[in-house]
């Protein structure tokens, strides 16, 4: 007997399921935030009082980044619309880490990118669109949601993460648990970037966190030296100057 070509594309998925085998684990998506994402007119207009500079294109090649997946193998709706915000630091130099996104890296255990970079002087070099799903932290969870795709997966907030990076200044490019820190430019950036994004997708600033926050590999630690109390004041000043500081609800959201 010949199955309708429609049976046979999704037979895979109905052996799983209909033998009596179901997912081993629940989708787990964040609570809804209480934040509406405000019309692209009125991010602009927040872009334009804070007076960033352009982004820099520097796109990564397309092994390290890939699809915000909508379904997980069993065909059930997961998260994939950007929720939370993952800072990073590079370790290396703002040009070589360029470099490394943009060498095709076809094992996936090489693959990495983020969604922006934020150089020593505060500029930001874009790697990766924000639709598209940068490989920033691939083992990872924030508090117990994470977002599972294929069986035997640990999880990885991938699907749902923007992720900033910041430039390790030179004496920090090497093993050591601290180093001398991020310059003004970069806190003043970075801040202003985190507000557009909160802005554009309605993240509330207790959905910002950091890639040792979320890691559950036990092997990242950055972004090493970050100094909370200046990158408050610089978003503060940020949310003041665009009337937004509605977005840091003063509870956390999880």
């Amino acid at each position: 007997m010949r199955l309708p070509g429609a049976l046979v594309a999704h037979l895979p998925l109905l052996l799983l399921g209909g033998c009596g085998q179901r997912p081993p684990f629940a989708v787990q998506p964040l609570p809804p935030s209480g934040i509406a994402p405000l019309p692209a007119e009125a991010v602009a207009a927040c872009a334009a009082k804070l007076q960033l500079p352009g982004e820099l294109a520097r796109p990564a090649d397309a092994s390290n980044f890939g699809l915000r997946q909508p379904r997980d193998h069993w065909g059930r709706q997961v998260p994939h619309q950007p929720a939370l915000i993952v800072l990073h630091e590079t370790v290396i130099p703002a040009e070589d880490t360029v470099k490394l996104f943009q060498t095709p890296h076809p094992n996936d255990d090489d693959q990495a990118s983020y969604h922006l970079l934020v150089d020593r002087a505060g500029q930001r070099l874009r790697l990766v669109p924000d639709g598209q799903r940068a490989f920033g932290s691939g083992m990872s969870a924030f508090g117990d949601v994470t977002v599972r795709i294929r069986p035997g997966s640990v999880g990885s907030l991938n699907n749902v993460a923007l992720h900033l990076s910041l430039e390790t200044p030179p004496d920090g490019r090497g093993d050591d648990d601290a180093h001398s820190g991020y310059s003004p430019a970069q806190y003043r950036t970075a801040a202003a970037q985190v507000l557009l994004w909160q802005a554009r997708h309605g993240i509330p600033l207790s959905r910002l966190t950091t890639h040792a926050a979320v890691d559950r590999s036990r092997s990242r630690y950055d972004p090493r030296s970050f100094r909370w109390e200046r990158f408050d004041a610089a978003w503060r000043a940020a949310a003041d100057r665009c009337g937004l500081r509605s977005l840091d609800t003063g509870r956390a959201t999880i």
